[in-house]
C-alpha cells in the first residue's frame, strides 16, 4: 500500500518534537486527512514535491546523526553498540572466565567510541545526496516501503561515508588504544594467535558505523511513517492546504 504523501512529508521533522506534541496527534491527523482530501494538487510542481520531501529528509537525517554521533550514542544503544567480531566472541566468553573481561571491555569501548567520533560527519555527505535527489528518487520514495528513503541513503552515500570515516575511525582507535587492546586479548586468549591476521580492524569497525546508522534512521523512518507527529512549516501548509 502505498503511503500518503504527507507522512512522509513529516518524516524527520517530528524526531525534533516533544512528547506533549504526540499527545495531540490524532486531532491534526484527522485534520491533515481532511485537508488532503479537499485540496487539487495540480497546482503543485514536481520542484515543490521534492522540496517538501528534502526540507523532511534533511531534518530526519540531521536528528539520526544526533542520535548516534554522541557519546554514548553507539556504546549505550543495544541495537547499534558494537560487539566483537563473531569470530572474537568465543575468545572473548573465555578470557571472561579466566577473569579478563576488562581488556575485552576495554576493546569494545574503543570500537564504539570510534564509531561515535566518526558518525556526525555522515551530516554533510548526507545533505549533498538530497542536493543531487531528483524527482524520480523523490517518487520512488514517497512511493515506496517504509524503508525506501532510509535505502536510498545507503545506497547513494555508502561509498562516501566509509571513505570519510576510515581515517576518522583510525586515528579514534589509535588515540583510545584500541589497536593495542585488540593485539592483547589475541595474544592472551587461548587460541587467539590463530586469528591475528584474519581481521581488519578498522574496516570491520567502519561497516557496524554504517549499520549502526542507518539501522537508527530506518527504525525513525518507519515510526514516523506509522505515526507522524504535528509539526508545520509554510511549505507543508502548501502541500496540505489550508487546516
Amino acid at each position: 500500500m502505498k503511503t500518503p504523501v504527507y507522512l512522509l512529508l513529516v518524516f524527520g521533522v517530528g524526531l525534533s518534537l516533544s512528547a506533549s506534541s504526540h499527545a495531540q496527534l490524532g486531532d491534526i491527523l484527522k485534520k491533515a486527512d481532511a485537508a488532503l482530501e479537499k485540496r487539487d494538487s495540480s497546482h503543485l510542481s514536481d520542484d515543490k514535491i521534492v522540496s517538501g520531501l528534502k526540507e523532511a529528509l534533511e531534518v530526519g537525517t540531521t536528528n539520526a546523526v544526533a542520535l548516534t554521533g554522541r557519546h554514548d550514542g553507539f556504546l549505550k544503544n543495544e541495537a547499534i553498540r558494537i560487539l566483537l567480531p563473531a569470530k572474537l566472541q568465543p575468545i572473548g566468553k573465555g578470557m571472561r572466565l579466566l577473569g579478563m573481561g576488562e581488556q575485552v571491555d576495554d576493546l569494545e569501548i574503543g570500537m564504539n567510541r570510534a564509531a561515535e567520533q566518526a558518525t556526525p560527519q555522515a551530516k554533510q555527505i548526507f545533505i549533498a545526496a538530497l542536493k543531487k535527489m531528483s524527482f524520480d528518487d523523490a517518487r520512488r520514495i514517497l512511493t515506496g516501503d517504509d524503508t525506501a528513503a532510509t535505502e536510498y541513503f545507503r545506497r547513494t552515500t555508502s561509498t562516501d561515508l566509509s571513505t570519510s570515516f576510515t581515517p576518522i575511525v583510525h586515528r579514534s582507535m589509535e588515540k583510545v588504544g584500541v589497536v593495542r587492546q585488540y593485539n592483547a586479548v589475541i595474544k592472551n586468549a587461548p587460541g587467539g594467535a590463530a586469528l591475528a591476521n584474519e581481521f581488519d580492524l578498522d574496516k570491520y569497525v567502519v561497516g557496524k558505523t554504517l549499520d549502526g546508522i542507518f539501522l537508527m534512521l530506518g527504525e525513525e523512518e518507519k515510526k514516523i511513517r506509522k505515526d507522524p507527529a504535528a509539526q508545520t512549516t509554510e511549505l507543508l501548509k502548501e502541500v496540505f492546504g489550508k487546516r
